[in-house]
């Protein structure tokens, strides 16, 4: 065999390799997906049963209600829907009324039971102890809550 043809059997071979480590790659990943939608897009849609989701909204105000230490429930809202959500366990620090969060879960009987909460803050946020210090020091913007 000549050089050349060594040189591009190894450069075929190479790239039949890597095709079809990405293509397993993708393949695995399929099922493993956690689609993200807002209580609109489910209410327009027919429910998932039992594949997990996201829910990405709001939570609404006057909806949380603690059922024990570890129980909750509470409805995410987009402003046009809103959802009920079942969730036993810890919830984020930063979950609170009228807050931004991700529900990860699956539906049953027109129930999203959350297994995952991520709370979301804005782009602005900063820790209450790096706050006091700039008041303190008095470079505090007032439009700054």
């Amino acid at each position: 065999m000549s050089l050349r043809f060594q040189r591009l059997l190894l450069i075929f071979l190479t790239l039949v390799i890597l095709l079809s480590a990405v293509l397993l790659i993708l393949y695995n990943t399929r099922e493993n997906v956690s689609y993200f939608y807002t209580p609109s897009e489910i209410n327009k849609s027919d429910m998932i049963i039992n594949k997990i989701i996201r829910i990405g909204g709001f939570v609404e105000n006057d909806s949380f209600k603690k059922i024990s230490s570890s129980s909750f429930k509470f409805r995410i809202t987009d402003e046009k829907a809103s959802i009920l959500v079942t969730f036993n366990g810890i919830l984020p620090d930063l979950f609170r009324e009228g807050q931004g969060a991700v529900i990860e879960g699956t539906f049953d009987n027109n129930v999203f039971n959350a297994t995952n909460v991520f709370a979301k803050h804005d782009e602005n946020y900063m820790p209450a102890s790096i706050k006091e210090g700039l008041r303190d020091t008095g470079y505090w913007n007032k439009k700054y809550k």
